[in-house]
């Protein structure tokens, strides 16, 4: 019988994007499939843990993506909103990755798109003020499934 429930297989790491939010990335197993999870955490006084902010990534999407996230320039303010990619995550839906500009400030946005129902709520905002943290969890994710085999969970 297979797993109903998400198994933390491993945790990668975490950057601070501001003074009450971590983004953690992990890899996780869910009815035999394992996946990278993107999510949001909050600390505050009144909860802490993870958000609905968050995405899941097939390890297929994290080798094909991780590529363009390292091409990306250092100096994130010569770089220009747009799309980088659109990836199969399984039949019917897709991650689409872009850079754009929210409040200002320029950051990667990974959203779902489900081809009969349209953009998910399925989605989260990484701010490029972070892109050597965002590289370093990228590579470090992509090193990290080359290491876990399949028995692991």
């Amino acid at each position: 019988m297979l797993e109903s429930s998400f198994i933390l297989l491993r945790e990668i790491g975490f950057f601070r994007s501001s003074e009450q939010d971590e983004i953690h990335f992990t890899v996780d197993a869910y009815r035999g499939f394992r996946y990278v999870s993107i999510r949001r955490y909050v600390k505050t006084e009144g909860f802490s843990g993870a958000t609905r902010d968050g995405i899941t990534l097939t390890p297929e999407i994290v080798r094909s993506l991780e590529p363009h996230i390292q091409a990306l320039a250092d100096d994130f303010s010569q770089i220009v909103p747009k799309q980088i990619g659109k990836f199969a995550k399984r039949p019917g839906i897709c991650i689409v990755v872009s850079i754009g500009e929210f409040k200002g400030k320029k950051g990667l946005d990974f959203r779902q798109w489900q081809e009969d129902v349209g953009w998910t709520k399925k989605g989260i905002w990484l701010p490029l003020d972070h892109l050597p943290e965002i590289k370093r969890l990228f590579k470090e994710t992509r090193e990290a499934l080359e290491g876990i085999v399949v028995d692991d969970f």
